[in-house]
């Protein structure tokens, strides 16, 4: 069982673009490309960010949040 040959990823790649098609890998290609360009983005802006500086939190209102229900489960008998 060792390492696959150059005809069997052929094969594999033939079956991959028959299900798929070329043009669904083509747009799956470019959204990954594009997911890829944006995370060096925004790991480069990242570490531009001062970390010492503080951050903001966020918290709620607690008057402001609607009462919650409370219901006992039933079984059936």
């Amino acid at each position: 069982m060792g390492s696959f040959s150059i005809w069997h990823w052929l094969i594999v790649l033939l079956i991959i673009v028959l299900v798929f098609g070329t043009k669904k890998l083509k747009n799956i290609g470019s959204d990954l490309g594009g997911a890829v360009k944006g995370f060096k983005e925004g790991m480069r802006d990242g570490s531009a960010a001062d970390p010492a500086a503080p951050t903001q939190q966020v918290t709620a209102d607690k008057s402001a949040e609607k009462p919650t229900i409370d219901v006992e489960a039933k079984t059936k008998s």
